[in-house]
Order: C-alpha cells, then sequence, then structure tokens
C-alpha cells in the first residue's frame, strides 16, 4: 500500500498571507522565525497585526540560524511549553520552519528524544496540543507540503533528515510577495535544491502515478524560470515559488536519493566553509545522474525527463547526457562550483574525513530510495570524482 500525504489546505497568490491569517481560529499562535529578513521587510509585523486582528494572542521566538542546530530546536520547545499556543506558524526560509516542525514534536511529547526522532517515520502522534502553518519566504526547500525537517548536530558535524507524514503542515500559505526578496545567490541555490527534489523524486524508487506528475511538471517550470528568477524578473520569481511548492508535493511523497544523502552530510562536515544546502545539491546532481544511470529503469526515467523539457537525444542515454549537460549550464549561469575543489573544500581535510562522510552518506535516510544502490567504497569513489571533476563511470 503507497501513500500521498499533503497539507489540508494550500494558499497561493500574491498578499494570501494576511488574508488567511485574519481569518485563522484560535487562540494563541508563537511565530517561529529566522535571522530577522521578515521583520525588516515588514513580514513578520503584517503576520502579527492580522493575528491579532483575528483576535488570537501572538508570541515570537526569533532568530533561528541557518540549519538550526538540536539545542535551539529544544530551546524552542521550551518556550513553547510555557506558552501553550494551538497555532504554530513558521515564516521564513527552510530553517524556522524545518525547526519549528522539530519544536513541535518536543512540545507535545516532552520525554522524547531526539535520538527516537532520528528514526524515520517514528514520530509519536501529533496535533494533541497545535496545528502548524508554514509560510515560506524562499524557492526551494519546500518545507511547507512535506513530511520532512533538517537539524543539524554540530557538535557531530551530521545534518539529521527527520521523516514522518505527522510534520506535514497542517496549512501552507505559498505567497510569492514573500519571495521576491531574496538575493540572488539564494535564488540561485534554492532553485537548484527545488529541481533537485523534483528529479530525484521521479526516479525514486517510491515515485508514483500521483507524484510523477509534480514532479515532472516542477522540472519544466524551473528549467523555464530560474534564469530569469535570478536576473530579477519578479513574475519568474512567483512562478518559481509555485514551482518549488509542486516538487516538495513530489518529494514528500516519493522521497529522495543520494544527492540529498550525500548534501546532508557534508553541508556542515568541513573547517574550510560550509556549503549551503542547494549549492551542494547543484554541484552532486549531474555526477549522481551519471552514477544512477548505470541502473537501466533510472536511465528510461532521466530520458522521459529530458524528453519531456524538449530536450534533444536518439537513445535514453543520449537525452539523460543532455539533462546533465543542460544542468552544469545552469549551474555554470547561476555561478555554482563544478567541483568540492572550486568551491573551496581543503584537499587534505577532504581525504582525511572521506571515508567516514562516505559511511554516514550510505546510511542517511535518503540513500533507501535512490534507484540504484551504493556501497561506502563506491560512494567514496563518487565523492572523488566531485571533488576532482572526474568521469563517473563505475
Amino acid at each position: 500500500m503507497a501513500r500521498f500525504t499533503l497539507p489540508r489546505d494550500i494558499y497561493f497568490g500574491k498578499g494570501c498571507m494576511e488574508d488567511v491569517l485574519k481569518n485563522l481560529k484560535g487562540k494563541k499562535a508563537i511565530i517561529v522565525v529566522g535571522g530577522g529578513s521578515m521583520k525588516r521587510f515588514g513580514f513578520l509585523d503584517r503576520a502579527v497585526n492580522a493575528l491579532k486582528e483575528a483576535n488570537i494572542e501572538v508570541e515570537l521566538f526569533e532568530n533561528v540560524e541557518p540549519d538550526p542546530s538540536v539545542e535551539t530546536v529544544m530551546r524552542g520547545a521550551e518556550a513553547m511549553r510555557k506558552f501553550q499556543p494551538d497555532w504554530i506558524i513558521s515564516m521564513g526560509g527552510g530553517s524556522p520552519i524545518d525547526a519549528a516542525k522539530a519544536m513541535w514534536a518536543f512540545y507535545e511529547y516532552p520525554e522524547t528524544t531526539f535520538e527516537q526522532l532520528i528514526t524515520p517515520f517514528n514520530f509519536p502522534e501529533l496535533r494533541q496540543k497545535a496545528k502548524f502553518l508554514a509560510i515560506p519566504s524562499t524557492s526551494g526547500t519546500a518545507t511547507e507540503v512535506t513530511a520532512f525537517s533538517v537539524i543539524t548536530d554540530y557538535a557531530k558535524g551530521i545534518k539529521y533528515p527527520l521523516a514522518d507524514y505527522n510534520i506535514t503542515p497542517d496549512v501552507a500559505v505559498v505567497d510569492p510577495l514573500l519571495a521576491e526578496t531574496m538575493p540572488p545567490k539564494l535564488v540561485a541555490h534554492t532553485g537548484m535544491d527545488a529541481l533537485t527534489h523534483a528529479i530525484e523524486a521521479y526516479v525514486s524508487t517510491l515515485n508514483g502515478p500521483f507524484t510523477d506528475p509534480l514532479a515532472l511538471r516542477a522540472i519544466q517550470m524551473v528549467f523555464e524560470y530560474l534564469p530569469a528568477s535570478f536576473n530579477g524578473d519578479m513574475n519568474a520569481r512567483e512562478q518559481m515559488h509555485y514551482a518549488q511548492c509542486l516538487a516538495g508535493m513530489a518529494f514528500s511523497n516519493a522521497l529522495l536519493g543520494i544527492v540529498h544523502s550525500m548534501a546532508h552530510k557534508t553541508g556542515a562536515a568541513f573547517s574550510t566553509g560550509h556549503i549551503p544546502h542547494g549549492c551542494a545539491n547543484a554541484i552532486y546532481l549531474p555526477y549522481v545522474i551519471k552514477y544512477n544511470s548505470k541502473d537501466a529503469t533510472a536511465m528510461k526515467r532521466y530520458g522521459d525527463i529530458a524528453r519531456f523539457v524538449g530536450l534533444k537525444g536518439k537513445t535514453d542515454e543520449e537525452l539523460m547526457l543532455a539533462l546533465c549537460a543542460k544542468i552544469d549550464d545552469y549551474n555554470k549561469q547561476l555561478n555554482i562550483p563544478k567541483t568540492l575543489k572550486e568551491f573551496g573544500i581543503n584537499e587534505a581535510e577532504f581525504k582525511e574525513k572521506l571515508p567516514e562522510i562516505a559511511k554516514n552518506a550510505v546510511g542517511d535516510a535518503c540513500t533507501g530510495s535512490n534507484p540504484r544502490s551504493i556501497t561506502p567504497d563506491q560512494m567514496a569513489k563518487l565523492f572523488t570524482a566531485i571533488y576532482y571533476g572526474e568521469k563517473v563511470d563505475f
């Protein structure tokens, strides 16, 4: 038996945020936000005022860091236990929304441990105290419609993807006005994250008739609108906000693959530089496509993607290579490096940490739905190819 789960309500369109919030039914809402952009651009005040118009008491939990930590999650849960909200509202990028999802679990179940939540689909039954509303300001993670959250243990240098249908938000508010404030680098990274979500969902071993159309349309929209969005076209920015949401609907139900496994385990691993999640995905994606294409079913599905977006090739292999070439071209347009060495990761540190990183990536929750199996030795070879820009032929 398969399952397809989305938020009950998805609101979209410019300016929809205030309309939704001022008609919300409840008594208390805590708003979880990041480092200040939502306040700086006035969206936080507008959200608070709309909730007050709905006669809802509001408290803020601010300054969730990029790649939120276990410690931040615990502090947020404690704030929730003191305030006792019946709505958890998170607005901003993927980080505050991901953090709020994890806080939700510890708010309702204080005795739960982080170690218990790492096990996929092992959350306790939520909505005992609160419902969840998400308002994304970036166009990539789609965490507003997904059953996932990524939390970082900085002591171990590992990002943990938490997965459970319980943390799929009740309400998603996809208001493109919030995405208009993104700087170009963030547009690039989040856009390629969305592309990776859609491609991995389409070739995942758990793909299906409900996820395939969403994934294909999302891929088509990213290829159509991302460069213009990067260059400041606000109509394209709006379409990218919807494209990333479609990709999220697909991957939340079909799951992902080893591009994400690798990004999770390298983002915080190197002292020479944090690798932003979307940037890591963009670097790894064409190499992983070539690795996965040794599997005949995956090769055919990459061919399907290429045909759907109008690429040319007589065989699935030619189409797959055309898809990789298009991704390489987009990375170049968006100023994304082609290799980890070009990104600036120190070679000696890379070699030293490679065996542990490879092992951790194979053990990541996203590896199980990748279309081709992989061993730690193969993963190390793949990382090495990505570091130096070598051919993937194994």
